[in-house]
C-alpha cells in the first residue's frame, strides 16, 4: 500500500535538496578557485619558463661567439705553426745541441763535435740526422722531434741501422743512437730504453738523459 507524501515529507526532502545543492555549489566554488590558483601558477611558470628560455638564448650566443672566437685563435696558431715550417724542428735542436757533448760525455762516451742537419742522398735513397755528435771512434745519432711517439723510434732504428753505408767515415766508429722530445708519448721513451737508445727529455730550461745509470747502449 502506497503511502501518500504529507506535506512535512515534501518540506524535508526540499531541505535535503537544497543543502545538497549549497554542498555541490560550496564544491564547485572551491573547484574554481583551485583553477584560477593553477591557472594563475601556469601563468607565473609560463613567464619564468620564458624568461629562463630568453637567458638560455642569450647565454647559447654568449657561448657561440666564445666558440667562434676560440676557432679563431685555433686558425691563427695552426697558421703560425705551419709557417715556422721546419724552423720548430730548428728550435727544438737549437735547444738540444749545446748539451749534447757534455751528456753523452758523461756517459762515457768521448765525442767533442755536433753536427745539424746532416743530409745524404746515395742512388736516390736519402738520410738527415737531426743531430750528429762525434768524434774519430764513437758517433751518436740524435732524432729530434716537438713531440717523439713510437714510430719515429722505430724510424731511427732502421735509420742507425743504413747509417754506416751512407756515411763509410764513419765505419770503424761505435755509433749510438738517442731520440729526443720536448713532449715524449709515454710509451715511446720505454720502447726507445728498450731497443738501446738514450733518451733526452726536457728538464725545465734545460735537458738531460733520462736513462738510469745502469742503462747499457746498443751500439751499431
Amino acid at each position: 500500500m502506497t503511502h501518500a507524501a504529507t506535506f512535512e515529507d515534501v518540506w524535508a526532502m526540499i531541505r535535503e535538496t537544497t543543502t545538497q545543492l549549497r554542498e555541490t555549489a560550496a564544491f564547485v566554488r572551491e573547484m574554481s578557485e583551485k583553477a584560477d590558483r593553477r591557472n594563475e601558477e601556469t601563468t607565473a611558470q609560463i613567464k619564468e619558463t620564458g624568461m629562463q628560455m630568453k637567458e638560455t638564448d642569450m647565454q647559447m650566443k654568449a657561448t657561440d661567439m666564445q666558440m667562434k672566437e676560440t676557432d679563431k685563435k685555433i686558425k691563427e696558431v695552426s697558421t703560425l705553426v705551419g709557417n715556422l715550417g721546419g724552423r720548430w724542428g730548428e728550435f727544438v735542436e737549437g735547444l738540444i745541441a749545446p748539451s749534447c757533448i757534455a751528456m753523452f760525455t758523461e756517459r762515457g762516451i768521448q765525442v767533442d763535435e755536433v753536427y745539424s742537419r746532416v743530409k745524404k742522398t746515395i742512388a736516390g735513397e736519402r738520410m738527415e740526422i737531426d743531430l750528429l755528435v762525434a768524434n774519430t771512434v764513437a758517433a751518436v745519432l740524435v732524432e729530434v722531434k716537438s713531440e717523439l711517439q713510437v714510430e719515429d723510434v722505430r724510424i731511427h732504428l732502421k735509420r742507425l741501422q743504413r747509417f754506416k753505408s751512407f756515411f763509410p767515415r764513419y765505419a770503424a766508429c761505435q755509433v749510438y743512437g738517442a731520440v729526443a722530445g720536448i713532449v715524449i708519448d709515454s710509451s715511446a721513451d720505454q720502447f726507445a730504453i728498450n731497443q738501446g737508445l738514450f733518451v733526452i727529455a726536457q728538464s725545465g730550461d734545460t735537458v738531460h738523459i733520462a736513462n738510469d745509470a745502469a742503462f747499457v747502449p746498443r751500439t751499431w
